[in-house]
Protein backbone atom coordinates (compact mmCIF):
# COMPACT_ATOMS: atom_id res chain seq x y z
CA UNK A 1 0.00 0.00 0.00
CA UNK A 2 1.72 3.28 -1.11
CA UNK A 3 0.68 6.31 0.96
CA UNK A 4 1.19 9.93 -0.67
CA UNK A 5 2.02 12.81 0.61
CA UNK A 6 2.34 13.84 -0.94
CA UNK A 7 1.10 5.04 2.63
CA UNK A 8 3.80 3.64 -0.06
CA UNK A 9 4.22 5.44 -2.57
CA UNK A 10 4.15 8.85 -2.47
CA UNK A 11 2.44 10.86 -0.42
CA UNK A 12 1.24 14.63 -0.46
CA UNK A 13 3.50 14.63 2.71
CA UNK A 14 3.28 15.34 5.69
CA UNK A 15 4.38 18.59 4.93
CA UNK A 16 1.01 19.93 4.13
CA UNK A 17 1.74 23.67 4.49
CA UNK A 18 -1.27 25.32 4.01
CA UNK A 19 -4.30 25.77 6.20
CA UNK A 20 -7.38 28.12 5.09
CA UNK A 21 -10.94 29.51 5.60
CA UNK A 22 -13.78 29.14 3.57
CA UNK A 23 -16.28 31.73 3.87
CA UNK A 24 -18.84 31.12 6.70
CA UNK A 25 -16.28 29.31 8.49
CA UNK A 26 -15.38 31.73 11.00
CA UNK A 27 -17.28 30.72 14.01
CA UNK A 28 -14.66 29.78 16.68
CA UNK A 29 -14.73 26.42 18.40
CA UNK A 30 -17.19 26.25 21.41
CA UNK A 31 -15.17 24.79 24.25
CA UNK A 32 -18.63 24.73 25.68
CA UNK A 33 -19.44 21.67 23.98
CA UNK A 34 -15.92 19.94 24.25
CA UNK A 35 -14.98 20.17 20.40
CA UNK A 36 -11.47 20.68 18.61
CA UNK A 37 -11.04 21.69 14.75
CA UNK A 38 -8.08 20.37 13.21
CA UNK A 39 -6.74 22.35 9.75
CA UNK A 40 -6.01 20.05 6.75
CA UNK A 41 -4.87 21.17 3.48
CA UNK A 42 -5.10 17.99 1.20
CA UNK A 43 -8.86 17.00 -0.01
CA UNK A 44 -10.11 13.73 1.24
CA UNK A 45 -10.45 10.98 -0.96
CA UNK A 46 -11.03 7.50 0.33
CA UNK A 47 -12.30 6.44 3.80
CA UNK A 48 -12.22 3.01 2.77
CA UNK A 49 -9.13 1.29 5.03
CA UNK A 50 -8.34 -1.29 2.10
CA UNK A 51 -7.85 1.07 -0.71
CA UNK A 52 -6.80 4.36 1.19
CA UNK A 53 -3.83 5.88 -0.96
CA UNK A 54 -3.30 9.14 0.38
CA UNK A 55 -1.65 9.54 3.77
CA UNK A 56 -3.67 12.72 4.25
CA UNK A 57 -6.79 10.13 4.32
CA UNK A 58 -5.22 8.15 6.40
CA UNK A 59 -4.36 10.87 8.67
CA UNK A 60 -8.81 11.20 9.10
CA UNK A 61 -9.58 7.61 9.64
CA UNK A 62 -6.33 7.00 12.21
CA UNK A 63 -9.19 7.92 14.11
CA UNK A 64 -12.20 5.51 12.80
CA UNK A 65 -10.23 2.10 12.49
CA UNK A 66 -8.31 -0.01 14.07
CA UNK A 67 -6.26 -3.47 13.20
CA UNK A 68 -5.17 -5.82 14.97
CA UNK A 69 -2.15 -4.03 15.94
CA UNK A 70 -1.15 0.02 16.12
CA UNK A 71 1.26 2.20 16.52
CA UNK A 72 2.09 5.01 19.51
CA UNK A 73 3.31 8.52 19.08
CA UNK A 74 6.52 6.34 19.92
CA UNK A 75 6.90 4.56 16.68
CA UNK A 76 6.07 1.64 18.89
CA UNK A 77 3.97 -1.37 17.44
CA UNK A 78 1.06 -2.65 20.30
CA UNK A 79 -1.51 -4.93 20.20
CA UNK A 80 -4.79 -3.24 19.70
CA UNK A 81 -7.76 -5.26 18.02
CA UNK A 82 -5.63 -8.08 19.01
CA UNK A 83 -3.99 -8.80 22.26
CA UNK A 84 -1.24 -11.10 21.36
CA UNK A 85 0.70 -12.70 18.53
CA UNK A 86 2.44 -16.44 17.55
CA UNK A 87 4.72 -16.19 14.85
CA UNK A 88 5.69 -19.38 13.88
CA UNK A 89 9.82 -19.81 13.55
CA UNK A 90 9.98 -19.70 9.85
CA UNK A 91 7.62 -16.76 10.25
CA UNK A 92 4.97 -18.23 8.00
CA UNK A 93 1.95 -18.18 10.55
CA UNK A 94 0.79 -15.66 12.46
CA UNK A 95 -1.81 -16.63 14.71
CA UNK A 96 -3.74 -13.80 16.52
CA UNK A 97 -5.68 -13.92 19.97
CA UNK A 98 -9.14 -11.22 19.30
CA UNK A 99 -9.15 -9.18 22.14
CA UNK A 100 -12.97 -9.35 23.71
CA UNK A 101 -15.53 -6.42 24.85
CA UNK A 102 -14.78 -4.48 21.38
CA UNK A 103 -17.90 -2.68 19.54
CA UNK A 104 -18.05 -1.83 16.20
CA UNK A 105 -19.83 1.63 15.87
CA UNK A 106 -23.05 0.03 14.29
CA UNK A 107 -23.13 -1.74 17.39
CA UNK A 108 -22.47 -4.93 16.27
CA UNK A 109 -19.62 -6.75 18.58
CA UNK A 110 -16.48 -7.85 16.93
CA UNK A 111 -15.27 -11.30 16.87
CA UNK A 112 -12.78 -13.45 14.11
CA UNK A 113 -15.44 -13.78 11.93
CA UNK A 114 -14.58 -9.94 11.56
CA UNK A 115 -11.40 -10.12 11.40
CA UNK A 116 -11.22 -13.16 9.25
CA UNK A 117 -13.44 -11.29 6.43
CA UNK A 118 -10.97 -8.09 6.72
CA UNK A 119 -7.90 -9.48 6.33
CA UNK A 120 -9.15 -11.58 3.67
CA UNK A 121 -10.66 -8.64 1.90
CA UNK A 122 -7.35 -7.30 2.04
CA UNK A 123 -5.48 -9.92 1.03
CA UNK A 124 -8.25 -10.51 -2.02
CA UNK A 125 -9.04 -13.84 -0.73
CA UNK A 126 -12.53 -12.86 -0.86
CA UNK A 127 -14.43 -15.54 -3.28
CA UNK A 128 -15.81 -11.91 -5.78
CA UNK A 129 -12.02 -10.94 -6.09
CA UNK A 130 -10.50 -13.04 -7.82
CA UNK A 131 -7.36 -13.02 -5.73
CA UNK A 132 -6.65 -9.44 -6.40
CA UNK A 133 -5.32 -7.86 -3.06
CA UNK A 134 -6.58 -4.63 -1.66
CA UNK A 135 -3.66 -3.98 0.31
CA UNK A 136 -0.97 -5.17 -1.71
CA UNK A 137 1.66 -5.55 1.64
CA UNK A 138 -1.20 -8.65 2.20
CA UNK A 139 -0.74 -9.96 -0.96
CA UNK A 140 1.35 -12.96 0.43
CA UNK A 141 -1.13 -14.43 2.96
CA UNK A 142 -2.81 -18.10 1.61
CA UNK A 143 -5.03 -18.90 4.14
CA UNK A 144 -7.27 -16.93 7.26
CA UNK A 145 -8.50 -19.36 9.42
CA UNK A 146 -10.21 -19.69 12.57
CA UNK A 147 -8.55 -22.06 15.17
CA UNK A 148 -10.54 -24.52 17.43
CA UNK A 149 -10.01 -21.94 20.58
CA UNK A 150 -11.48 -19.02 18.85
CA UNK A 151 -7.72 -17.37 17.45
CA UNK A 152 -7.51 -16.39 14.41
CA UNK A 153 -4.58 -18.30 11.81
CA UNK A 154 -3.26 -16.44 9.06
CA UNK A 155 -1.12 -18.81 6.63
CA UNK A 156 1.38 -16.92 4.39
CA UNK A 157 2.13 -18.62 0.88
CA UNK A 158 6.03 -18.34 2.30
CA UNK A 159 8.14 -17.00 5.47
CA UNK A 160 7.89 -13.54 6.03
CA UNK A 161 9.60 -11.71 8.84
CA UNK A 162 8.45 -8.31 8.08
CA UNK A 163 4.95 -8.76 7.73
CA UNK A 164 3.73 -7.74 11.06
CA UNK A 165 3.55 -4.37 10.70
CA UNK A 166 0.87 -4.37 7.83
CA UNK A 167 -1.92 -5.81 10.65
CA UNK A 168 -2.47 -2.34 11.54
CA UNK A 169 -5.01 -2.42 8.48
CA UNK A 170 -8.14 -1.82 9.72
CA UNK A 171 -10.77 -4.18 10.40
CA UNK A 172 -14.40 -3.80 9.68
CA UNK A 173 -17.70 -6.11 10.66
CA UNK A 174 -18.55 -9.15 8.34
CA UNK A 175 -19.92 -8.68 4.97
CA UNK A 176 -19.42 -4.92 4.96
CA UNK A 177 -18.74 -3.17 2.00
CA UNK A 178 -20.00 0.38 2.09
CA UNK A 179 -16.67 2.22 3.93
CA UNK A 180 -16.30 4.89 1.28
CA UNK A 181 -19.94 6.02 1.87
CA UNK A 182 -20.43 5.23 5.47
CA UNK A 183 -17.02 4.19 7.27
CA UNK A 184 -17.83 1.87 10.34
CA UNK A 185 -15.20 0.65 12.49
CA UNK A 186 -13.85 0.51 16.08
CA UNK A 187 -11.92 3.63 16.97
CA UNK A 188 -12.41 6.19 19.15
CA UNK A 189 -14.40 8.09 16.68
CA UNK A 190 -17.49 7.99 14.65
CA UNK A 191 -17.67 9.00 11.52
CA UNK A 192 -20.28 11.58 10.70
CA UNK A 193 -20.04 13.69 7.87
CA UNK A 194 -17.81 14.71 4.90
CA UNK A 195 -18.72 18.24 2.48
CA UNK A 196 -16.00 18.12 -0.32
CA UNK A 197 -14.48 21.72 -0.07
CA UNK A 198 -15.43 22.04 3.62
CA UNK A 199 -15.23 19.22 6.41
CA UNK A 200 -15.37 15.91 7.19
CA UNK A 201 -16.68 15.50 10.60
CA UNK A 202 -15.86 13.15 13.44
CA UNK A 203 -17.86 12.31 16.55
CA UNK A 204 -17.31 10.26 20.32
CA UNK A 205 -17.42 6.84 20.26
CA UNK A 206 -19.45 6.19 23.49
CA UNK A 207 -18.88 1.88 23.42
CA UNK A 208 -14.84 2.60 22.36
CA UNK A 209 -12.99 -0.24 24.34
CA UNK A 210 -10.60 1.95 25.97
CA UNK A 211 -12.52 3.16 28.52
CA UNK A 212 -12.21 6.85 29.02
CA UNK A 213 -11.40 7.68 25.58
CA UNK A 214 -11.80 9.79 23.60
CA UNK A 215 -12.20 12.98 25.60
CA UNK A 216 -13.75 14.92 23.37
CA UNK A 217 -17.41 15.13 21.74
CA UNK A 218 -16.69 16.12 17.81
CA UNK A 219 -13.61 16.23 15.60
CA UNK A 220 -13.99 18.70 12.74
CA UNK A 221 -11.15 18.10 9.99
CA UNK A 222 -11.13 21.31 8.10
CA UNK A 223 -10.30 21.63 4.47
CA UNK A 224 -8.26 24.91 4.39
CA UNK A 225 -7.47 25.99 0.66
CA UNK A 226 -4.20 27.65 1.39
CA UNK A 227 -1.60 28.66 4.06
CA UNK A 228 -2.53 32.67 4.59
CA UNK A 229 -5.94 32.24 5.07
CA UNK A 230 -5.04 28.93 7.02
CA UNK A 231 -2.97 31.07 9.24
CA UNK A 232 -5.68 33.64 9.27
CA UNK A 233 -8.32 31.46 11.44
CA UNK A 234 -5.61 29.49 13.68
CA UNK A 235 -4.82 33.33 14.92
CA UNK A 236 -8.66 33.98 15.34
CA UNK A 237 -9.25 30.79 16.93
CA UNK A 238 -11.41 28.91 14.60
CA UNK A 239 -8.61 26.25 13.99
CA UNK A 240 -7.50 24.56 17.09
CA UNK A 241 -4.40 22.34 15.57
CA UNK A 242 -2.76 23.14 12.83
CA UNK A 243 0.11 20.57 11.41
CA UNK A 244 2.91 20.58 9.30
CA UNK A 245 3.86 24.20 9.91
CA UNK A 246 7.25 25.81 8.54
CA UNK A 247 9.31 27.30 11.21
CA UNK A 248 8.84 30.82 9.79
CA UNK A 249 4.99 30.70 10.03
CA UNK A 250 5.00 29.47 13.39
CA UNK A 251 6.86 32.62 14.24
CA UNK A 252 3.62 34.56 13.02
CA UNK A 253 1.65 33.01 16.06
CA UNK A 254 0.77 34.88 19.35
CA UNK A 255 2.67 32.44 21.62
CA UNK A 256 0.36 33.19 24.52
CA UNK A 257 -1.92 31.34 22.56
CA UNK A 258 -0.45 28.27 21.01
CA UNK A 259 2.12 25.49 22.18
CA UNK A 260 4.65 24.54 19.62
CA UNK A 261 5.02 20.97 19.55
CA UNK A 262 7.35 19.23 16.90
CA UNK A 263 9.05 15.54 16.54
CA UNK A 264 11.03 13.99 13.90
CA UNK A 265 9.59 11.57 11.13
CA UNK A 266 10.16 9.09 8.42
CA UNK A 267 9.73 11.36 5.46
CA UNK A 268 11.90 11.60 2.50
CA UNK A 269 11.11 14.55 0.67
CA UNK A 270 12.53 14.37 -2.76
CA UNK A 271 13.01 15.67 -6.46
CA UNK A 272 11.52 12.19 -8.00
CA UNK A 273 13.29 11.72 -11.34
CA UNK A 274 11.05 9.70 -13.74
CA UNK A 275 13.85 7.04 -14.94
CA UNK A 276 12.05 6.21 -18.44
CA UNK A 277 12.41 9.33 -19.71
CA UNK A 278 15.69 10.78 -21.55
CA UNK A 279 17.63 12.10 -20.62
CA UNK A 280 16.81 11.33 -17.08
CA UNK A 281 17.65 7.70 -18.08
CA UNK A 282 21.39 8.62 -18.19
CA UNK A 283 22.92 7.39 -15.20
CA UNK A 284 25.22 10.37 -15.63
CA UNK A 285 23.06 12.94 -15.68
CA UNK A 286 20.89 11.92 -12.64
CA UNK A 287 23.94 12.03 -10.62
CA UNK A 288 25.06 15.62 -11.71
CA UNK A 289 21.81 16.79 -10.83
CA UNK A 290 22.34 15.26 -7.28
CA UNK A 291 26.09 17.05 -6.82
CA UNK A 292 24.47 20.17 -8.57
CA UNK A 293 22.20 20.74 -5.45
CA UNK A 294 23.00 22.15 -1.84
CA UNK A 295 20.70 19.97 0.28
CA UNK A 296 21.63 22.68 3.30
CA UNK A 297 20.35 25.14 1.16
CA UNK A 298 17.20 24.03 0.41
CA UNK A 299 17.03 23.61 4.50
CA UNK A 300 17.30 26.74 4.84
CA UNK A 301 15.07 28.15 2.64
CA UNK A 302 11.97 25.77 3.20
CA UNK A 303 12.19 25.06 6.87
CA UNK A 304 14.52 27.00 8.43
CA UNK A 305 16.97 24.39 8.86
CA UNK A 306 15.04 22.32 11.37
CA UNK A 307 15.20 19.19 8.67
CA UNK A 308 17.30 16.12 8.65
CA UNK A 309 19.39 16.46 4.68
CA UNK A 310 18.99 13.09 3.35
CA UNK A 311 21.36 11.37 0.69
CA UNK A 312 19.17 8.13 0.24
CA UNK A 313 15.89 7.21 -0.01
CA UNK A 314 15.26 6.04 3.48
CA UNK A 315 14.93 8.92 7.21
CA UNK A 316 17.69 8.44 10.19
CA UNK A 317 14.37 8.22 12.18
CA UNK A 318 14.33 4.19 10.95
CA UNK A 319 16.90 3.83 13.47
CA UNK A 320 19.83 1.23 12.29
CA UNK A 321 18.10 -0.11 9.16
CA UNK A 322 19.12 3.64 7.83
CA UNK A 323 23.06 3.35 6.48
CA UNK A 324 24.77 6.17 7.69
CA UNK A 325 27.86 5.38 5.74
CA UNK A 326 26.15 7.35 2.75
CA UNK A 327 25.97 10.26 4.56
CA UNK A 328 27.83 12.86 2.21
CA UNK A 329 27.73 10.92 -0.86
CA UNK A 330 26.25 13.98 -3.29
CA UNK A 331 27.70 16.48 -1.63
CA UNK A 332 27.55 19.78 -3.71
CA UNK A 333 30.30 19.64 -6.34
CA UNK A 334 29.60 22.13 -9.49
CA UNK A 335 32.43 21.09 -11.49
CA UNK A 336 32.00 17.63 -11.18
CA UNK A 337 28.06 17.91 -12.04
CA UNK A 338 29.67 19.97 -15.13
CA UNK A 339 31.96 16.86 -15.63
CA UNK A 340 28.88 14.76 -15.72
CA UNK A 341 26.62 16.67 -18.26
CA UNK A 342 29.39 17.09 -20.65
CA UNK A 343 30.19 13.30 -20.29
CA UNK A 344 26.67 12.82 -21.05
CA UNK A 345 26.81 15.04 -23.83
CA UNK A 346 24.64 17.71 -22.14
CA UNK A 347 27.79 20.00 -21.81
CA UNK A 348 24.99 23.03 -23.05
CA UNK A 349 22.48 21.80 -20.35
CA UNK A 350 18.56 21.32 -21.05
CA UNK A 351 15.23 22.20 -20.49
CA UNK A 352 13.14 19.82 -18.25
CA UNK A 353 9.87 20.44 -16.32
CA UNK A 354 8.92 19.77 -12.60
CA UNK A 355 5.26 18.81 -12.00
CA UNK A 356 4.11 19.98 -8.12
CA UNK A 357 1.28 20.35 -6.19
CA UNK A 358 0.05 23.42 -5.73
CA UNK A 359 -1.52 22.65 -2.46
CA UNK A 360 1.82 22.20 -0.70
CA UNK A 361 3.98 24.93 -0.18
CA UNK A 362 7.17 23.27 1.05
CA UNK A 363 7.33 21.66 -2.35
CA UNK A 364 6.74 24.59 -4.65
CA UNK A 365 9.26 26.56 -2.74
CA UNK A 366 11.63 23.36 -3.07
CA UNK A 367 11.18 23.31 -6.57
CA UNK A 368 11.61 27.00 -7.00
CA UNK A 369 15.27 26.88 -4.77
CA UNK A 370 15.89 23.81 -6.75
CA UNK A 371 15.12 25.62 -10.25
CA UNK A 372 17.61 28.57 -9.09
CA UNK A 373 20.62 25.82 -8.33
CA UNK A 374 20.76 23.56 -11.52
CA UNK A 375 20.85 26.93 -13.57
CA UNK A 376 24.61 26.29 -12.42
CA UNK A 377 25.13 23.25 -14.66
CA UNK A 378 23.02 24.44 -17.50
CA UNK A 379 19.20 22.77 -16.25
CA UNK A 380 16.42 24.58 -17.05
CA UNK A 381 13.42 23.36 -14.48
CA UNK A 382 10.27 24.95 -15.82
CA UNK A 383 7.93 24.45 -12.61
CA UNK A 384 4.37 23.31 -13.74
CA UNK A 385 2.09 23.97 -10.28
CA UNK A 386 -1.27 21.29 -10.46
CA UNK A 387 -3.87 20.58 -8.06
CA UNK A 388 -3.95 17.55 -6.09
CA UNK A 389 -6.06 15.32 -8.12
CA UNK A 390 -4.28 16.03 -11.34
CA UNK A 391 -0.91 15.03 -9.47
CA UNK A 392 -2.55 12.13 -8.67
CA UNK A 393 -3.71 10.88 -11.37
CA UNK A 394 -0.93 12.14 -13.67
CA UNK A 395 2.24 11.84 -12.37
CA UNK A 396 1.76 8.78 -9.62
CA UNK A 397 -0.92 6.55 -11.20
CA UNK A 398 -0.06 7.88 -14.78
CA UNK A 399 4.04 8.01 -14.58
CA UNK A 400 3.24 11.33 -17.32
CA UNK A 401 5.83 13.27 -16.14
CA UNK A 402 9.70 14.10 -15.92
CA UNK A 403 10.28 15.75 -12.31
CA UNK A 404 8.13 16.45 -9.46
CA UNK A 405 8.66 17.25 -6.03
CA UNK A 406 7.00 15.20 -3.30
CA UNK A 407 7.62 13.56 -0.15
CA UNK A 408 7.19 9.78 0.48
CA UNK A 409 5.93 8.46 3.49
CA UNK A 410 5.27 4.59 4.88
CA UNK A 411 4.49 2.64 7.99
CA UNK A 412 7.11 3.23 10.61
CA UNK A 413 9.37 0.35 8.72
CA UNK A 414 11.95 -0.26 6.82
CA UNK A 415 10.28 -2.66 4.02
CA UNK A 416 7.15 -0.64 3.65
CA UNK A 417 9.84 2.57 2.81
CA UNK A 418 11.72 0.87 0.51
CA UNK A 419 9.30 -1.94 -1.32
CA UNK A 420 8.11 1.01 -3.86
CA UNK A 421 11.40 0.49 -5.86
CA UNK A 422 10.76 -2.92 -6.41
CA UNK A 423 10.67 -2.97 -10.53
CA UNK A 424 6.82 -4.32 -10.24
CA UNK A 425 5.64 -2.20 -7.43
CA UNK A 426 2.51 -0.08 -7.83
CA UNK A 427 4.19 2.42 -6.31
CA UNK A 428 7.03 2.44 -8.16
CA UNK A 429 6.13 5.62 -9.97
CA UNK A 430 9.79 6.68 -10.78
CA UNK A 431 10.15 4.02 -13.01
CA UNK A 432 13.07 2.89 -11.41
CA UNK A 433 14.72 -1.03 -11.76
CA UNK A 434 17.23 -3.01 -10.89
CA UNK A 435 17.26 -6.81 -10.75
CA UNK A 436 20.02 -7.03 -7.58
CA UNK A 437 17.59 -4.64 -5.77
CA UNK A 438 14.69 -6.85 -6.39
CA UNK A 439 16.45 -9.71 -5.34
CA UNK A 440 17.22 -8.34 -2.24
CA UNK A 441 13.62 -7.24 -1.64
CA UNK A 442 12.51 -10.48 -2.14
CA UNK A 443 15.19 -12.24 0.57
CA UNK A 444 14.14 -9.73 3.22
CA UNK A 445 11.29 -11.57 4.62
CA UNK A 446 12.63 -14.65 4.00
CA UNK A 447 16.02 -13.74 6.93
CA UNK A 448 14.54 -14.23 10.30
CA UNK A 449 18.06 -12.86 11.65
CA UNK A 450 17.89 -8.97 12.40
CA UNK A 451 20.61 -8.24 12.25
CA UNK A 452 21.01 -10.23 8.47
CA UNK A 453 17.69 -8.25 7.44
CA UNK A 454 19.53 -4.89 8.57
CA UNK A 455 23.12 -5.29 6.08
CA UNK A 456 20.46 -6.25 3.23
CA UNK A 457 18.61 -3.24 3.89
CA UNK A 458 22.19 -1.32 3.77
CA UNK A 459 22.82 -2.90 0.47
CA UNK A 460 19.10 -1.79 -1.30
CA UNK A 461 20.01 1.48 0.07
CA UNK A 462 23.48 1.26 -1.32
CA UNK A 463 22.14 0.39 -4.64
CA UNK A 464 19.25 3.09 -4.80
CA UNK A 465 21.95 5.77 -3.83
CA UNK A 466 24.84 4.61 -6.98
CA UNK A 467 22.01 4.55 -9.16
CA UNK A 468 20.93 7.91 -8.10
CA UNK A 469 17.46 6.79 -8.95
CA UNK A 470 16.22 10.64 -7.67
CA UNK A 471 17.60 13.34 -5.26
CA UNK A 472 16.81 12.87 -1.96
CA UNK A 473 16.34 16.38 -0.08
CA UNK A 474 15.32 15.89 3.77
CA UNK A 475 13.28 14.96 6.17
CA UNK A 476 11.23 17.59 7.27
CA UNK A 477 10.68 18.62 11.17
CA UNK A 478 6.98 17.89 11.73
CA UNK A 479 5.66 20.86 13.54
CA UNK A 480 2.16 21.12 14.64
CA UNK A 481 0.88 24.23 17.01
CA UNK A 482 -2.06 23.13 18.95
CA UNK A 483 -4.48 25.89 20.54
CA UNK A 484 -3.98 26.42 24.86
CA UNK A 485 -7.48 25.70 25.31
CA UNK A 486 -6.38 22.19 24.18
CA UNK A 487 -3.91 19.03 25.66
CA UNK A 488 -2.79 15.35 25.22
CA UNK A 489 -1.84 15.94 21.60
CA UNK A 490 0.62 14.45 20.34
CA UNK A 491 3.05 14.19 17.16
CA UNK A 492 3.32 11.18 15.73
CA UNK A 493 6.74 10.20 13.69
CA UNK A 494 4.35 9.05 10.92
CA UNK A 495 1.56 11.00 8.84
CA UNK A 496 -0.68 10.88 11.89
CA UNK A 497 -3.66 12.80 13.81
CA UNK A 498 -4.69 11.00 16.66
CA UNK A 499 -7.08 12.82 18.34
CA UNK A 500 -7.70 9.76 20.96
CA UNK A 501 -6.10 11.57 24.14
CA UNK A 502 -6.89 15.52 23.02
CA UNK A 503 -8.81 17.25 25.28
CA UNK A 504 -9.82 20.42 27.19
CA UNK A 505 -6.99 22.04 29.06
CA UNK A 506 -7.46 21.31 32.80
CA UNK A 507 -10.13 18.37 32.35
Amino acid sequence: MHRFITKAVVTASALCLAAAGFAGCSKKPDAANNNAVVGITQEPGIFDPHTVVAAGDEEIIFNVYEGLFKYDYEGNLNPCLATEVEISSDASVYTFTIRDGVKFHDGSDLDAADVVYSLKRAAGLLDTQGGVALVSELDPIKTVEITADGKVQVTLESSNSELLCYFTTGIIPEGYDNCQAAPVGTGPFKFESYTPGQSVILVKNDNYWQKGLPYLDKVTFKICADMDAGLTELAAGSIDIFPYLTPDRVNQLDSAKFNVLSNGSNMVQLLALNNAVEPLNDLRVRQAINYAISRKDINTVTMDGTSVELTTAMSPAMGNYYDSSLDGTFDQDIEKAKALMAEAGYENGFDISCTVPSNYLIHVNTAVELASELKAIGINLEIKQVDWSTWVDQVYAGRQYETTVIALTSAYAPYDVLERYQSTSDGNFINYSNSEVDRLMAQIPLTSDVNERTELYHQVLGLLTADACSVYIQDPTTITVVSTRLEGYHVYPMYVQDMSQVKLTGN
